[in-house]
């Protein structure tokens, strides 16, 4: 190679390497210029997450200021003041009576420590008064427990959680949170005095929580502004409480609220409901003065957690034990059943009660307005009706996505159901109710009748229009009233009436009293006859000696739950599949028991 071609090649690497140098150079600046614009840009969020923070806290600050009534974020609440008054727990304060002809006749603890019922007597007025005690808050907790619930109205999440302590250690978490951002410091029993009301207006019932936690009240009812809230108490029937709504727009307002917790929709519109609240119970509610002049208004029917069972309508003597035997058999055997009565009278809580008889393997398909029956059976379908959204259509007569008992009623015949439950009848559906009946089908329901004649003069007239034909498939039906007994007003089945078929001369019901209740020494008659048990009998080929046993053996079954103390429901359905499952093993055990008394 020549010295020229040498030296070219020399100044052109030179020249490579020159450029190599040169886009080092430029690399680095631009990487150098990156970091500058990722490390400025880092800086202005920072700057501008700041200046939001500060915006926030002077607008959260200025916020609660306005709620605090310009007491300002720090708030010492006082030290409790030694109110002479008779304390129970720590939170609570008892005030004593003051009144000369009031009497204190008995108080119970609702939530202990917390809240409490009085029962007083007025002598002057000769009645009972039903007292509702909660936490006395003074003017600085008032203030206080406003501002958290204004706040956690606004940001509360609550969690979808069935178990009321998970919720209410959650509050409980979140308004600890809250205390600690605002800077407030409460005394510990102010703080559980506060507690106390957050927890009851947001996760139990609000002004009508202490009602609604008492075992001993039957029903809730507000007439109206300015009405006391009248309690029906198991012990002293109906009587005025302390609990009243002052102004309408507080009571409309409660509606509302009640009508959501229950999952149902209030409204000028609609002014008018039923639904179930979450513990079971029934309520019927008004809105506004469209309905009623003195304005809103609700009745909530209570439930009790533990249904009653047979063994407790033996124990308050609703019928006799031969009566529940009798019922047993015929519920066992399909024989379909009318439940009859006046409002008030027992027929859905006797419905319930006789229903853990259904023998635990049938398929069970109930239809209700309201939820009210609640069974031990795992093989049944628990149907509602659901009221419908917008304008009714003039065709059909319903509203764009109702349903009607008569629509559960066709959907619930398709699923095969042994025992079919319908709440109450009272219109066209009736016409369905009654054609199961005759095609087979064992169906039990709750019907608004005094007597017998009564109850075929309804079926046969508006709106039910039934041919007496399908009334005849019915074959028993219980008549139950509220009767009073020497000074108290009690519930007693009036009869059990078979119903055999119709006359075709003279077209009249063909029926049997089987059972009759003695008003004159409250004792329950047996006619000495019944067709159900000879049909029974037949279809079971049992001779009537046999039958006669059969029901003396369930007899003892009641005796032996009454001995043991028998109580819960769930407890009483396991026993009756017992002996559905080994009834010869189940009787004697029974009978030893009873043998050893």
């Amino acid at each position: 190679m020549s010295k020229v071609k040498k030296k070219q090649m020399g100044e052109e690497i030179d020249q490579l390497k020159s450029l190599e140098r040169q886009t080092e150079d430029k690399l680095k600046r631009l990487d150098d210029a990156r970091m500058e614009t990722e490390a400025y840009l880092e800086t202005v969020e920072k700057k501008k997450k700041r200046k939001i923070g500060e915006a926030l806290s002077s607008i959260k600050k200025g916020y609660m200021s306005r709620l605090l009534g310009g007491k300002g974020i720090k708030i010492l609440a006082p030290a409790i003041s030694g109110i002479k008054e008779e304390t129970i727990g720590r939170v609570t304060t008892v005030p004593k009576l003051t009144a000369k002809d009031v009497t204190e006749i008995e108080l119970q603890n609702i939530i202990d420590g917390y809240s409490y019922v009085r029962i007083n007597y007025d002598t002057r007025a000769n009645e009972y008064k039903y007292e509702a005690i909660e936490p006395k808050l003074m003017d600085e907790e008032v203030d206080i427990l406003e501002v958290l619930k204004e706040v956690l109205v606004e940001s509360l999440e609550m969690i979808e959680d069935d178990d009321e302590e998970h919720r209410e250690a959650y509050l409980r978490r979140i308004v600890d949170g809250l205390l600690r951002e605002l800077d407030i410091s409460l005394h510990p029993v102010s703080k559980e005095r506060i507690m106390y009301y957050i927890m009851r207006d947001f996760i139990r019932y609000g002004p009508i929580d202490v009602t609604m936690s008492d075992v001993n009240v039957e029903d809730i009812s507000c007439d109206g502004v300015g009405v006391p809230l009248y309690i029906y108490h198991r012990k002293y029937g109906s009587i005025p409480s302390n609990l009243i709504f002052d102004s309408a727009t507080e009571l409309d307002s409660f509606v509302v609220w009640l009508s959501q917790k229950c999952g149902k929709h209030i409204s000028v519109a609609q002014p008018m409901l039923d639904a179930t609240v979450p513990d079971g119970s029934r309520l019927q509610a008004t809105l506004g003065k469209h309905v009623t002049k003195r304005g809103s208004s609700f009745t909530i029917r209570r439930f009790k957690e533990n249904p009653f069972t047979p063994m407790d309508l033996l124990k308050f003597r609703t019928m006799s034990d031969d009566m529940m035997a009798y019922l047993w058999l015929a519920i066992e055997n399909g024989q379909s059943m009318l439940i009859c009565g006046g409002t008030a009278s027992g027929k859905t809580t006797t419905l319930n009660a006789i229903l853990i008889f259904i023998p635990p393997q049938m398929k069970i398909v109930s239809i209700e307005d309201t939820r009210e029956l609640n069974l031990p059976h795992e093989n049944w379908v628990p149907t509602i009706t659901r009221a419908g959204f917008g304008d009714i259509n003039p065709v059909t007569g319903k509203a764009p996505g109702e349903i009607d008992m008569f629509d559960l009623l066709g959907s619930a015949l398709r699923q095969r159901p042994q025992y079919l439950m319908v709440g109450e009848v009272r219109g066209t559906e009736a016409y369905v109710v009654f054609q199961a009946m005759a095609t087979g089908k064992s169906a039990y329901t709750t019907f608004h009748a005094e007597d017998v004649q009564s109850m075929v003069h309804r079926m046969e007239n508006d709106p039910i229009n039934l041919p007496r034909a399908l009334v005849s498939a019915l074959d028993i039906v219980l008549m139950q009233a509220q009767v009073k007994v020497g000074t108290e007003m009690t519930r007693r089945v009036k009869s059990l009436t078979e119903i055999l078929g119709v006359d075709p001369e003279s077209d009249e019901l063909i029926t049997n009293a089987a059972y009759t209740w003695n008003p004159a020494d409250d004792t329950f008659n047996y006619s000495g006859h019944s067709y159900v048990y000879e049909k029974i009998s037949t279809t079971r080929n049992w001779s009537q000696k046999r039958m006669e046993q059969e029901v003396k053996r369930r007899i003892d079954i009641f005796r032996y739950m009454k001995k043991i103390g028998m109580d819960n429901y769930k407890e009483v359905a396991r026993l009756v599949s017992s002996y559905y499952k080994d009834p010869d093993g189940l009787i004697k055990k029974a009978r030893d028991e009873l043998k050893a008394t």
